[in-house]
This record gives structure tokens, sequence and C-alpha cells, in this order.
């Protein structure tokens, strides 16, 4: 059980130790903070404290924070502000400014800000290297902004060139202080009223002139679309005449043909002309056929081409009514052989059919044929004038239907 009691005091001995310790012997840079080392043997230490732990021995180390980020100067476009800015133009006018610069320790040199004394904080709460940075920087400002007359304020590029060169100056001097501003910028801009009214129209006429260069440069761009559109439309028509013409040319050489047959317009006539021409010309007119057809080889041309659809289509017509005619003609000599034939037979079959029948043979065919389609009464009756049944005198019938009596 000792063992365990000495146990137990160790642990909680430790537990507190590691709690105290490094609260007493350790500090913390937080972000957006920068430590400073100081040793009250060494001095100053060279080398800034990014955020971390770090050992500090009470009695002998101290440790400076100060601020990492950008702190802004400040200065508002109020004529009654005591923080106005205000600086006399090249023009001997009086402009107030809203500017704002942001400034910050560079980096690495917190230390050397410690070693002169400015990380001290003024009856005003700011750090001695803020306000410095502040009296620079207005006197800068003023300095450099000086160099703009009146219209060069409110001209956006020689304005942004002037900040640009405040910056470096700005830079340049507040580097012995050890501090960087990153941008001087002027938001706003306010004259005198009366001046302010002057300058509205001022911008006014300069707003007016970039309007009427702007006109002009439409006019111009318009003027050289209308001209580009009126030469299109121009191309456009030419083309298109063009386009009708070889349209045309090409439809009258298809339907029409290359040949003249000199208002001879009977079927057959171009197919004649071209059969008498001479074997040059008819080479002139295959050439002059290929550019019309646009064929590569004049040789392709063949007689169709040069005499055309339409006279085809004549021809075509012409041979199909000749050859209809011919044979409707045969058609109709022959159908009148045969109905003549046909009448001549049927003739002569009546004239023996008549003969055998008139022939005792014949005239018993006949009663026989007739005999089949006589009916009799079911009953006997002697109401005849003779008194006697019609069925009893079948020979008497027989000889009327086979012509005796």
């Amino acid at each position: 059980m000792t063992w365990l009691i000495r146990a137990s005091k160790a642990f909680v001995i430790g537990t507190i130790a590691l709690w105290i310790v490094p609260s007493v012997v350790c500090t913390t840079v937080s972000p957006g903070e920068i430590g400073v080392r100081q040793s009250a043997v060494s001095g100053v230490y060279k080398e800034d404290l990014t955020p971390g732990w770090y050992v500090r021995l009470p009695g002998v180390h101290k440790v400076t924070f100060l601020p990492s980020s950008y702190f802004f100067l400040d200065y508002i476009a109020d004529p009654g502000a005591q923080e106005a800015l205000q600086v006399r133009t090249k023009d001997n006018n009086t402009v107030v400014l809203d500017v704002s610069v942001p400034v910050r320790i560079k980096a690495g040199e917190a230390n050397l800000v410690v070693q002169a004394g400015n990380h001290i904080k003024d009856g005003d709460g700011r750090y001695r290297y803020q306000r410095l940075a502040q009296e620079t920087t207005i006197s800068v400002l003023r300095e450099e902004l000086a160099n703009l007359d009146s219209v060069g304020f409110y001209a956006t590029q020689r304005r942004i060139d002037v900040s640009k060169q405040a910056l470096a100056l700005l830079n340049k001097q507040l580097a012995d202080l050890h501090l960087e501003a990153q941008a001087v910028l002027i938001r706003a801009v306010m004259f005198r009223a009366e001046y302010e009214k002057q300058l509205q129209q001022i911008q006014l006429n300069e707003q007016n002139k970039l309007l009427d260069n702007a006109k002009q440069k439409l006019a111009a761009q318009q003027q050289g679309l209308d001209n580009y559109v009126q030469g299109t439309a121009a191309q456009a028509s030419a083309k298109e005449q063009d386009w009708i013409k070889r349209t045309a040319e090409l439809e009258r050489a298809y339907q029409v043909g290359m040949i003249d047959t000199a208002g001879d317009a009977t079927p057959g006539a171009t197919r004649r002309a071209l059969a008498a021409l001479a074997a040059d010309r008819v080479q002139g007119l295959k050439v002059d056929a290929a550019k019309v057809f646009g064929l590569d080889d004049p040789a392709s041309v063949s007689d169709p081409y040069l005499i055309g659809i339409k006279n085809i289509q004549a021809e075509t017509l012409e041979y199909k009514n000749r050859v209809s005619a011919e044979a409707d003609a045969i058609s109709g000599r022959l159908k009148a052989e045969g109905e003549a034939m046909v009448a001549k037979v049927q003739g002569e079959f009546e004239a023996k059919l008549n003969a055998l029948l008139n022939s005792p043979a014949g005239r018993a065919y006949v009663a026989w044929q007739a005999a089949e389609h006589v009916t009799f009464g079911k009953t006997l009756v002697f109401d005849s004038s003779e008194g006697i049944p019609s069925v009893l005198r079948l020979r008497q019938f027989a000889e009327q239907f086979m012509g005796a009596r």
C-alpha cells in the first residue's frame, strides 16, 4: 500500500507540474500577432516570433506582442473634420480628400520596431509607430498630391499615376520606421461648393466630348457597315443575275439543244441538221456544250446533249403517233377481215343447219325437241270438239311437229 500511495502522490504532483510549468515558463503567440522576445541579458532577440509556443523564463525574458495585420490610416473627406486631408492643387485650388492607406509592420522587422522603442503606446491608445506612420503619410500625400491640378483629380488615369508615385515615396520613408504601405486609396474628392458647380460643368463637357467622339466613331462604323451591306447586296444581285442567266442557258441547252434548225420545227429536224454538219463543226458544238453543261471532257458530250430533250420528246411523240396510226390501220383491216370470215363461216353453218333441219330426220329431231316441252293435263277430259282427249292423239301431234300437216 505504501508504494501505491507514493505513486499516487507522484502522479498528482506531475499533473500539477504539467499544468503550472507551461503557463510559467512558456508564452503563446496568437494568430494575427508578432512576438518580440527581450532578454535581460542579451537584449532584443533578432528574430520575430510567429504564432506558436515559446520559452519565456520569468525574470529573464519578456515578450512584446504587436499586430501583424494592416492598420488603416483614414482621412475623411469632410471639410469640418479634424482628420480631413486638405491639399492645395497646382492651380491654387483647395481640395478635400477621402483617403485610406493600409499599413503594417514589415515581415521580420518587428524586433527593430521594439528596439527603436516605437512599440510603446501613447496616451490615445495607439502605438508610437502608428502615430509616426500617420505623420509621415500626411506629409507625403500633401507633397505628392499637390502635383495634380484640379482637372487631374477627376482624371482617373492621372490620379492613379500620382497615387502610385505617392505610394512609392511613402514606402521609401516608412522603411526607416520598418513599416510598409499596401496602397494609397483615394475614395472621394471634394472641392469648394462654387468650384464643384464649375467642376460638374467641366465634367459634363468632358462627358459630352466623349459622347460626341463615340457618336462619330459610331457614325463611321455605321457608314462602313452600310457600305458593306450595300456592297454585299450588289454582289448578291450580280451573282443572282449571273446565276439566272446561267440557269436559263443551261435550261435552254438541255431542252432545245445546241443545233440551229433555221426555223424548222418539225420533229426530227434537229437530228437531220446534226447529220448534215461537218465533223469539225460537230466537234466545235461539243466543246461549247461541255462548257455549258460543266463537263470536263468534250468527248463525253453525246448526240442527245446536242439535240435537246424537247426535240427528242417531239421525235418520240411523232414516232409514237406514226407507229400507233399504222398499227391502228392494220388492226382495223385485220379486224374487218376477221369479222367477214366469221360472218361467212356463220352463214355457211346456218345454211347447212337449216338444210339438215328441213330433212325428214331434222324435222323429226325438231319434233322430238318440241315434244319435250309439251305438258298434258293430269286428268282426261272430253272437252275438245272431236270428243277425243289430246293425249290420245299423239300421232296427230307428231305429224304436226314434223310439218306433215
